[in-house]
């Protein structure tokens, strides 16, 4: 049987074994026929939510110097952030699985959910956009890990990942092209623009306005601004509440994830910690005023199981819900910057980043940015500041990579070798497991 596809089985293993969560008319089998039963389905967090995480610890926002917190690493960790060759040598790769694990879930509902019993229309309409966001959020993720930055002139002929759309265990799985691939997930968000309502009843659940959030995202990865411009703006006309860090910073308890007014579609990593040293470097870029330092960073040795020198990303531990990941309002800030510096509009970005910059400071120390000809590079070390911690970097990294003037070459010592990571680097696409690539000899693995 092929790998990747025991994978899949082994979640309709699971429909049968969530057996609370549905209707079944017949005991002892698996029978997904009412709309409720779809909409059950996408309700579960714990497949649907949670997405990757090594391409954090590979990323520049990572540091890690103390030889003993070394030592405490898995194999995994170790490889993932030395950018090793290969990194999954005899075992699965939980952020492919787990991504291709949502990929089936969402291929079983949009499949089956408009002929379901018992549903009105609007509510199979709005089950099959859920469905459809989730389907390109996973594939978003799988084509910018495993394939190569989307570039206009290649992207036709750069394999991308295998692309399935129905609940087919044992489909093809050789690699659609990037294009093929970024043509599924635009059109997937596309159609849910058309089914969704604005908001849900809660952020977890995709609306309107965590699909224009996201379609700005990719957009933005693409390097198509125009559009990444007008999503980022539609989201913003839904939702454009900040939290104002200084309320935090003064006592009030964070908002928790599905109350946090800043967030359009809650996703997190593949793991509800991220308790690794943060880089100087991306310390470095705070102003000592800066409240995201003051209350989502904190000392390493604070981490007492595994305490370290630097800094940790704590965030994740002012609510204890994971790590955010999906489109938030920031980002859709940070978008609009971007796009309108590009365009040569540097006086409406630095105006945007004034307003995100202004909810991050205490009202008396904030002192408003000053318009400069080149605000890019200004917009994208607002970004990194933003951002970190959410896995987004990586992805970043690859895209800036293909602009002269942002490519950036890192360096780390890791115990006693010096690693090295060129603009563009085939390293920058991480290996397909062995175990699938040993199993599945149509899936091409990438060059090392």
């Amino acid at each position: 049987m092929k790998k990747i596809t025991y994978v899949l089985l082994m979640t309709a293993m699971v429909f049968s074994s969530c057996r609370d969560y549905v209707e079944v008319d017949q005991p002892g089998k698996r029978t997904l026929k009412y709309t409720s039963d779809f909409q059950y389905i996408l309700n579960n967090t714990t497949n649907l939510e949670s997405t990757f995480y090594y391409p954090e610890l590979a990323s520049d926002d990572i540091e890690i110097v103390d030889e003993e917190f070394i030592s405490r690493m898995s194999d995994v960790d170790k490889y993932a952030y030395a950018w090793a060759d290969y990194i999954f040598i005899d075992e699965e790769d939980r952020d492919w699985a787990r991504l291709y694990k949502q990929v089936y879930i969402c291929n079983e509902v949009i499949t089956n959910v408009m002929s379901s019993a018992e549903g009105t229309e609007s509510e199979k309409n709005n089950i099959m956009g859920q469905a459809k966001v989730h389907r390109a959020y996973a594939y978003y993720c799988l084509v910018n890990i495993y394939a190569r930055q989307y570039d206009v002139a290649t992207a036709s002929s750069d394999p991308g990942v295998p692309l399935l759309t129905t609940p087919d265990l044992f489909a093809s799985l050789k690699r659609a092209s990037v294009r093929e691939v970024y043509d599924l997930i635009l059109q997937d968000l596309e159609d849910a623009t058309g089914l969704l309502p604005d908001f849900q009843d809660n952020s977890f659940m995709p609306s309107l306005a965590g699909t224009y959030g996201f379609l700005a995202r990719v957009s933005l990865q693409i390097g198509d601004y125009d559009n990444a411009l007008l999503n980022a703006e539609d989201a913003l006309g839904l939702r454009n509440t900040l939290n104002n860090l200084e309320d935090y910073a003064n006592g009030s308890a964070y908002p928790v994830k599905y109350e946090d007014p800043e967030i359009l579609m809650a996703k997190g990593l593949g793991s509800t910690v991220l308790d690794y040293r943060l880089s100087d470097e991306l310390t470095g870029l705070f102003d000592e005023n800066d409240l995201r330092y003051e209350l989502f960073t904190r000392p390493g040795t604070d981490i007492t199981w595994n305490p370290f020198s630097g800094r940790v990303y704590w965030k994740p531990k002012l609510v204890y819900q994971g790590i955010y990941s999906g489109p938030t309002v920031p980002e859709m800030l940070l978008i609009k910057a971007e796009c309108l510096a590009r365009s040569g509009d540097a006086a409406a970005a630095t105006e945007v980043l004034n307003t995100l910059r202004i909810a991050r400071f205490r009202a008396g120390d904030y002192e408003p940015l000053s318009v400069v000809d080149d605000v890019l590079p200004t917009v994208l070390d607002e970004r990194r500041r933003e951002l970190f911690g959410t896995g987004i970097r990586w992805f970043d990294l690859k895209r800036l990579n293909k602009e002269d003037r942002f490519a950036k070459t890192i360096s780390r010592e890791f115990q006693g070798a010096t690693y090295t990571l060129e603009p563009n680097a085939n390293k920058y696409v991480f290996p397909i497991a062995n175990i699938y690539i040993s199993q599945n000899p149509e899936i091409e693995q990438n060059p090392r």
